[in-house]
């Protein structure tokens, strides 16, 4: 089969595909979910069991869906279509480039509302807004954020134009710029956060809560979120490492690749651990606040510190900054096919997928007032409406059985012949053992974290 070629140009090198890769993977999950998932799962025997499960589930999925989208050289639903042609198979397996375009779409409609409280959250903290405020006053500052769908609307707004932008700006000019300033100014400030959380007199107790395993207090239940918080974390299943695969050079080592952005993304979240706890621990408050520890613990905590409102400030810049690379990866899927397939150019695909995401990001907002209901998921009860669907139907639905379709299609559908050349590790060793989990171990994994996750199996309670 001849090379083909995006139509969209390539990132400049391996390196530049690693940070928007890897920009794409980090995002708000790493900032706050990885720390209280950690504290509520046993601390470092969860970390300890993420990390295999990274090596299990997260890297071979990365490398399939890299090597489909390099393959295709095009949007996810044009890739899938080329691929199941070249090797003889259904046409329906564009169905799997579809459902990440869409679940991408879905998710960056709520994802910039969400982005968006950072983005408010950055301006309160550094006027001092949380200076000397106790719980009370920290959940009434977050309520008021939160019920007001007209300062939502404002902030949705800004972060959606933001994202925009970099995506019409093409991949070298847009992506390619942005990650290259971005991701090493996240790493500063995160470096930043853990020297202050080092001079928190709780620093240690920080670190021994992350690294030191108590496997007595890890359920199977445990286990399984480790499982689905690896598949979630590397941004798979939606197409953005896909659409990014396509644009990465021919000579770049995919496994090598998969690899360096995989122990990055989980070095951000480690790094996220070490400046949150021994914080979190120096106040006297729970690491297992759940969704409430960045909007409404943290900046209790910010509020009774030397310095807090240039650290909290800092802390906020970073979530805003982890949230924008991840959006930009989110939507980019749509605009290349509709470059690809409706004729218009860059800036106007960027444009047209900007306004209908913030369109429907107002059904998010209402979601948090007045259009808020409740309903039950597999025995828990939701209480935002609208909100909590999208949530559900992307990550409990679309992103997982998105990633099994696309190991199964490279492990199963695609020829050895085209997998091997594609990957171009050789027919050795290395990718013998890859080939092995792809096929058989990372499928049963996910298929076991999808039904647990939808409520079939409940393991919760199992010890």
């Amino acid at each position: 089969m001849s090379e083909r070629v995006s139509t969209h140009g390539q990132w400049s090198s391996r390196f530049a595909f690693v940070l928007a890769a890897t920009g794409s993977a980090v995002g708000l999950g790493n900032i706050w979910k990885f720390p209280y998932i950690t504290g509520e799962n046993g601390g470092g025997a969860f970390v300890l069991v993420y990390l295999v499960c990274i090596a299990l589930v997260g890297i071979p999925i990365m490398m399939a869906e890299i090597l489909i989208g390099r393959r295709g050289r095009a949007s996810p639903i044009n890739t899938m279509r080329m691929l199941a042609r070249d090797e003889n198979r259904h046409g329906i397996w564009q169905v799997v480039g579809w459902s990440g375009v869409v679940a991408g779409f879905i998710i960056i409609s709520y994802y910039s509302v969400i982005a968006g409280w950072g983005l408010a959250y950055v301006f309160r903290s550094a006027a001092g807004v949380f200076n000397g405020v106790d719980a009370a006053a920290a959940k009434s500052i977050f309520d008021g954020l939160v019920l007001d769908p007209e300062k939502l609307l404002a902030w949705h707004t800004i972060f959606m134009v933001m994202t925009t932008i970099v995506v019409s700006r093409g991949v070298r000019s847009g992506l390619e710029q942005a990650v290259r300033v971005l991701m090493p100014a996240l790493f500063v400030i995160l470096l930043l956060l853990v020297g202050y959380a080092m001079n928190t007199g709780r620093f240690m107790e920080g670190v021994a809560f992350l690294f030191k395993p108590d496997f007595g207090a890890l359920s199977a239940g445990g286990v399984l979120t480790a499982m689905g918080h690896a598949f979630f974390t590397l941004s798979l299943g939606m197409g953005a490492i896909m659409v990014y695969g396509s644009y990465l050079p021919k000579d770049a080592s995919i496994a090598r690749t998969s690899i360096t952005i995989a122990v990055i993304d989980t070095l951000v979240a480690l790094l996220a651990g070490l400046a949150i706890f021994p914080v979190v621990f120096a106040n006297g408050l729970e690491a297992a606040n759940g969704p409430s520890l960045i909007f409404n613990t943290l900046p209790l905590a910010f509020g009774h510190m030397p310095w807090g409102a240039f650290f909290g400030t800092l802390f906020f810049i970073l979530l805003v900054f982890a949230a924008w690379t991840s959006a930009i990866s989110l939507i980019e899927p749509a605009v290349a096919w509709l470059v690809e397939n409706q004729g218009i150019n860059r800036v106007k695909a960027s444009t047209l997928v900007g306004v209908v995401a913030w369109l429907l990001g107002i059904v998010t907002i209402m979601s948090f007032s007045r259009w808020r209901f409740e309903f039950n998921f597999a025995g828990e009860k939701k209480t935002t409406g609208l909100f909590d669907v999208f949530d559900i139907l992307t990550a409990n639905f679309m992103l997982p059985l998105g990633g099994l379709a696309m190991a199964l299609f490279a492990g199963w559908f695609m020829s050895r012949q085209s997998v091997v050349e594609e990957l171009g590790m050789g027919d050795r060793v290395g990718f013998r053992l890859w080939y092995y989990v792809v096929r058989y171990v990372t499928p049963v994994a996910v298929v076991v974290v999808f039904l647990q996750l939808i409520g079939v199996i409940d393991i919760k309670d199992w010890k």
